[in-house]
């Protein structure tokens, strides 16, 4: 089997290029230096009379050469190591928050992964999408969410997601949940959601909403599985149908699905983890008549890697259109998967192109 760098010249040509798709591939030895380095190593070329190739760090000490300090070659890439840290903190913080100590400060994560302050949050919130701070809340109201179905009582589980004092739980976990901590614990019982079904172009649709605004827009073939899914997202909510004051606002709703570029003037109570919504509001961003790939949409939240990350929170959107994750497509341009189908998909792409005055070509 070969591979791109089975050649000395391919080797040389990613050396002078700094290619890093060639790190753990091989690594070059400075015969003037007697140092060797991975192939991206940054420092000042050397004359190619002076380089060796050779097919592991350990095979280059063999032959007498130190590691670079500055590629430090006999290490995982830079990338990994990265990784590698941003993962210890995240134990870090879930072990703390877990025990009821609270999260650790900034400082002492940012000692524990060897690097400042700034670089350490930075670093952070490139790999994970949310600060060390907001992933601690996430984490800490994961536990409030599990304490409430399984202690005796709310004041209990209060003391034991970490909470000092009523006071600052009340304050923070009712945005967390999207309800009180009371309601949450009995299964959203108190909490009162008008829907009604109707119909529309793409299908049967549903519209839900609490007091604070649109929780769920679903689609499908038929009414009674869309029933089921808001049953099954609060099974102990009053759910509160075919009520006529309502009835104005589904009609707003299917009218902004059936033309989207007209917008949606009310406000969506949509529940989700830090990440989901960072995700769900960048796709708010994307006017209509444009799409955006899932790896573009993770770039603009400052996560190139995390491209299925995001794909998995366009997946769990509650809300179809109002959040548009069907303006997201694959980096080829074509149609991928979508929670309503991907027939669906297309017909409001082509929809939105023809409004914007475009002509968009899809598969």
């Amino acid at each position: 089997m070969t591979t791109l760098f089975d050649t000395d010249e391919a080797r040389w040509a990613a050396v002078q290029r700094r290619d890093r798709a060639a790190d753990g591939q091989f690594c070059y030895s400075v015969r003037s230096t007697g140092v060797y380095c991975r192939p991206s190593c940054p420092s000042r070329p050397a004359r190619r009379a002076n380089v060796a190739f050779h097919a592991s760090p350990a095979a280059a000490e063999a032959a007498g050469f130190r590691a670079c300090l500055r590629c430090q070659p006999a290490q995982p890439p830079l990338a990994e190591r990265q990784a590698a840290a941003v993962a210890r903190a995240c134990r870090l913080i879930d072990a703390q928050v877990d025990a009821g100590d609270g999260a650790p400060g900034l400082d002492s994560l940012a000692q524990a992964a060897g690097l400042s302050r700034f670089h350490f949050h930075r670093l952070f919130k490139a790999h994970t999408g949310i600060t060390p701070k907001a992933y601690a809340q996430a984490r800490r109201a994961a536990r409030l969410r599990q304490g409430l179905a399984a202690a005796p009582s709310v004041t209990e589980a209060l003391y034991e997601a970490g909470f000092g004092s009523s006071a600052r739980f009340y304050a923070a976990t009712t945005g967390a949940l999207g309800m009180t901590p009371g309601r949450y614990r009995a299964g959203g019982q108190g909490e009162t959601i008008r829907f009604a079904l109707a119909g529309c172009s793409l299908g049967a649709i549903l519209v839900a909403s609490t007091g604070k605004g649109i929780c769920a827009i679903l689609i499908g073939d038929e009414p009674e599985p869309l029933l089921h899914d808001l049953q099954r997202r609060f099974p102990r909510a009053e759910l509160v149908g075919a009520e006529p004051a309502f009835e104005q606002t589904v009609a707003q709703v299917v009218g902004f699905v059936e033309a989207p570029r007209l917008g949606l003037g009310l406000p969506l109570d949509v529940r989700g983890t830090a990440f989901q919504q960072r995700v769900w509001e960048a796709l708010r961003a994307v006017p209509a008549g444009a799409t955006v790939s899932y790896r573009e949409l993770a770039e603009r939240l400052g996560m190139p890697a995390a491209a299925r990350a995001v794909a998995g929170a366009c997946a769990a959107n509650p809300v179809a259109v109002a959040i548009p994750c069907h303006r997201v497509v694959r980096t080829d341009g074509a149609l991928s998967g979508y929670r309503w189908g991907i027939a669906r998909k297309r017909t409001l792409l082509e929809r939105e192109a023809a409004a914007a005055g475009a002509a968009m070509p899809l598969p």
